[in-house]
C-alpha cells in the first residue's frame, strides 16, 4: 500500500487534482487535540485519588516540587503518553481522504496531524493551567496555607521551641536551595521525556489512524460500491 497511488475509483470519475485539496484537516486536528486535553485531565484526577498528586507546575502557579519523586514522574509520563495516543489517532482517523497523493505522502501528512494535535493540546493546557486552574488552585490553598502555619508556631511555642517563622541559618537555606534545584531538575528530566515520548506516540498513532481510515474506506467499495468495468452486466 505505501508505493501505490491512491486515486479515485468512482466508476467513469475523472481523477480529482491533488492541487485543489488541502494538505490539513484542521477540523480533524483541533478534535484530536480537545480528546488528548480532556483525557489527561481525567487520569490527572484519577492519579491524584490514587494519591499521585503533585501541583501543578505550569506558570502562575504555586509549586510543589518538594513532594516530586520519580513515581510521579512516571505516573506523568503515562498520562502524557497515553492522552497524546488518543489525539494522534482521532487526528489520523478523521482526516480527509487524499486522491492522487502517493503513500508515502500520505504516511507523512498522517503523522503530522499527529503531531499538531499533541502541539495544540499542549499549547491549550499550558493556556488553561496558567489562567483558568492556577488562581482557583492558589484560592484553595491559602486558608489551608495559614492554618498550617498557625498551627505548627502553636506546637512550637507550646514545646517551648522557637516557631518555624524563626529564620534560619543560612547553611540549612543552602541545603534547601540545592535540594529544591536538584528535584526541579528531575522534574524537568521527566517532564521533557513525557514531552517527547508524547509527540512520537501522538505520531505513531495518527499514522496507525489513517491506515485505517483508509482500510475501511477502501473496504466500503468493495462491499458496499463496486466499480463496474466495461462489458461487465
Amino acid at each position: 500500500m505505501e508505493d501505490e497511488i491512491l486515486v479515485s475509483t468512482f466508476a467513469g470519475a475523472a481523477p480529482t487534482s491533488s492541487e485543489t485539496q488541502s494538505a490539513m484537516s484542521w477540523g480533524a486536528v483541533f478534535a484530536g487535540a480537545v480528546a488528548a486535553l480532556a483525557l489527561s485531565f481525567v487520569l490527572v484526577a484519577i492519579a491524584g485519588g490514587l494519591g499521585l498528586k503533585l501541583a501543578s507546575p505550569w506558570p502562575g502557579e504555586p509549586g510543589d516540587l518538594p513532594r516530586f519523586t520519580p513515581v510521579l514522574g512516571a505516573s506523568l509520563i503515562v498520562v502524557q503518553v497515553l492522552s497524546a495516543a488518543l489525539g494522534g489517532y482521532l487526528a489520523g482517523r478523521l482526516r480527509t481522504k487524499w486522491t492522487n497523493v502517493h503513500g508515502h505522502e500520505v504516511h507523512f501528512r498522517d503523522t503530522v496531524h499527529g503531531f499538531l494535535a499533541w502541539a495544540v493540546s499542549l499549547l491549550a493546557g499550558v493556556v488553561l493551567a496558567a489562567t483558568v486552574f492556577a488562581p482557583l488552585t492558589g484560592r484553595m490553598n491559602e486558608p489551608t496555607a495559614i492554618s498550617a502555619a498557625t498551627l505548627d508556631d502553636a506546637s512550637a511555642q507550646a514545646a517551648g521551641v522557637a516557631p518555624a517563622s524563626t529564620p534560619v541559618d543560612a547553611a540549612t537555606m543552602r541545603g534547601r536551595i540545592e535540594r529544591d534545584e536538584k528535584i526541579a531538575a528531575q522534574f524537568s528530566l521527566f517532564m521533557g521525556l513525557g514531552l517527547l515520548l508524547g509527540a512520537f506516540t501522538a505520531c505513531v498513532a495518527a499514522a496507525i489512524g489513517g491506515l485505517r481510515r483508509e482500510e475501511m474506506h477502501t473496504l466500503f467499495w468493495k462491499e458496499f460500491a463496486p466499480v463496474t468495468r466495461p462489458g461487465e452486466r
